[in-house]
């Protein structure tokens, strides 16, 4: 999944410029959002379970060649091995994997705006769990996210859209990270941000490097176009490693409430590359759903008063 919220407790000595930092921001915004549009592209000529699996398998390989490379490593504690277990496989599996195959059956203009409902489903969950509270203010954005998603399917006046099975698929995505996101605060204070994605990746490795294996005896290496290989090593490489170590990087200097920003503007941007690159163009029910969804959110996260 491409919006983590939560925060990496490594500090650095010295903080970065503004200028530096809104560059860093840019950049993921960026990367998250091309995500959609390449992962798009490279279904077309990559069958899905190649796709995930040799994914999983090159960011492990990435992050891990980070981790060891670091003169000071933080090493996994026995106590943990359960939690970074379930982190794997919420955050990996489940997140990633299921973006992957939603995107399948879908576009990515639905796709983002159901991934800008994370927080939604974070607050749920955190409700349910005790440890977050609801004011009036967040109770009535959870209201106007909800509707912006029923809207969402109902896609051009009828029963439900029809991209209904990726739009589920996405959303069992998004609950995924929900789950990672609140799990994950019972760790991120004693591991970096470099070591707790390199467990992550190497636990959704090991789970699918059964299928990685047989995917790589079955495949026709020759038949698949560089468009598919292009899409796969961009989606392992940016989308999973950069864009990640880049955003808690901009998260240890920037408040989370500056940082999350990307939310809003990720379905916007999104929106526009899918049009230039894919021809897919907005609906008015596509439009609306959205503003409903971001203002939902966007009140949820501040806890606003409403009068």
């Amino acid at each position: 999944m491409n919006s983590p919220l939560a925060p990496a407790p490594e500090t650095l000595s010295g903080r970065p410029t503004t200028w530096l930092l809104a560059c860093g921001l840019a950049a993921v915004l960026l990367m998250w959002s091309v995500n959609y549009i390449v992962a798009t592209i490279a279904l077309a000529h990559l069958d899905l379970l190649t796709l995930i699996s040799f994914r999983f398998e090159i960011a492990a390989a990435v992050m891990l060649g980070i981790y060891l490379a670091r003169k000071r490593r933080t090493p996994m504690q026995r106590r943990h091995i359960g939690i970074f277990i379930c982190l794997a496989f919420f955050g990996v599996v489940v997140n990633q994997g299921m973006f992957t195959t939603g995107l399948k059956y879908s576009i990515p203009a639905h796709s983002a705006i159901i991934v800008a409902f994370d927080p939604i489903l974070i607050l749920v969950l955190a409700r349910a769990m005790g440890i977050e509270s609801l004011s009036a203010g967040k109770i009535v954005g959870m209201g106007l996210a909800f509707g912006g998603i029923v809207l969402l399917e109902l896609e051009n006046g009828q029963s439900h859209s029809p991209f209904l099975v990726g739009d589920l698929i996405t959303l069992g995505g998004a609950i995924g990270f929900s789950l990672y996101a609140v799990l994950a605060k019972r760790v991120t204070a004693e591991y970096d941000a470099v070591a707790l994605n390199t467990f992550n990746c190497v636990g959704a490795a090991l789970v699918f490097l059964p299928v990685a294996i047989r995917q790589a005896v079955r495949l026709d290496w020759r038949a698949v176009a560089w468009q598919g290989w292009a899409g796969m090593l961009y989606m392992a490489i940016f989308s999973s490693v950069l864009a990640y170590l880049t955003f808690y990087w901009g998260l240890r200097h920037l408040e989370p409430s500056r940082v999350v920003v990307i939310n809003y503007l990720q379905p916007l941007l999104v929106f526009l590359l899918a049009s230039v690159f894919l021809g897919e163009h907005p609906s008015g029910h596509l439009l609306t759903g959205t503003v409903l969804v971001l203002a939902g959110v966007y009140l949820a996260e501040r806890g606003a008063r409403v009068v």
